[in-house]
């Protein structure tokens, strides 16, 4: 979800991540993964002999496969306005043994409705800002995003679709997100539509950052000042 390309398989897997958050998303070192994958030597706990290990845990076939299949998921699901889609890539991505759990679709799509429930109009003006302070999986974002795209004052201040999505992506949403991994996988769904956008404002409106630990400290609001205050 965060990293990875046609060109990914078994034998480079360990290449894509950097150290730490492969750890973070595998459970394992980089070094455990190839003495699983390519084998070597190691001393038995028990008897303090010296022993080999083949290797060759992982069905090289089936990784490889599974991996493509994903990959070409993603990019089905990457157009997160298309209305006939009734599933996205969150989907397939099982429970992590983390509290980084993402919030489902049908929740998300609630707080957004409550939120214009409470602020008619707010979807209407093109100076409103939102942002996402704890990113998971950039759901909420996109939600918004959607709601800004389809409102029909929106449409009238900005008929072109592509200058309208310009006009949200540049000046309305915002987010910070905890970690690396979480910080690609919602940036990389944010943006799953047009990587023109992601090259020109991702580190503009959305930055790695854990605010929850700013949050306790009681500063949060000057983090979020200082970096996205000056935005125009």
């Amino acid at each position: 979800m965060a990293y990875g390309d046609k060109n990914l398989t078994l034998q480079n897997f360990d290449d894509y991540t950097e150290d730490d958050v492969f750890k973070e998303v595998t459970g394992i070192t980089e070094d455990q993964f190839r003495f699983l994958r390519d084998g070597g030597d190691y001393v038995d706990a028990e008897t303090n002999e010296e022993k080999h290990f083949d290797g060759h845990l992982f069905d090289e076939v089936v990784f490889n496969d599974s991996i493509q299949q994903f990959l070409e998921k993603k990019d089905q699901l990457s157009n997160y306005f298309d209305d006939n889609s009734t599933e996205d890539i969150f989907d397939y991505i099982p429970p992590q043994k983390t509290n980084q759990i993402f919030t489902p679709k049908s929740v998300v799509k609630h707080m957004v409705d409550d939120l214009e429930i409470n602020n008619p109009g707010i979807f209407d003006d093109p100076n409103k800002t939102f942002a996402d302070l704890y990113m998971k999986s950039g759901l909420y974002i996109t939600e918004i995003v959607k709601r800004l795209f389809r409102s029909e004052k929106m449409k009238q201040l900005f008929p072109a679709d592509h200058e309208r999505i310009k006009h949200i992506m540049e000046h309305q949403v915002y987010g910070l997100a905890p970690t690396r991994i979480i910080y690609l996988i919602s940036t990389n769904y944010i943006f799953g539509f047009d990587k023109e956008l992601k090259n020109s404002l991702l580190e503009k409106h959305f930055k790695q950052i854990d605010a929850a630990k700013y949050a306790q400290e009681g500063t949060l609001q000057e983090v979020v000042q200082r970096e996205f205050g000056e935005e125009e």
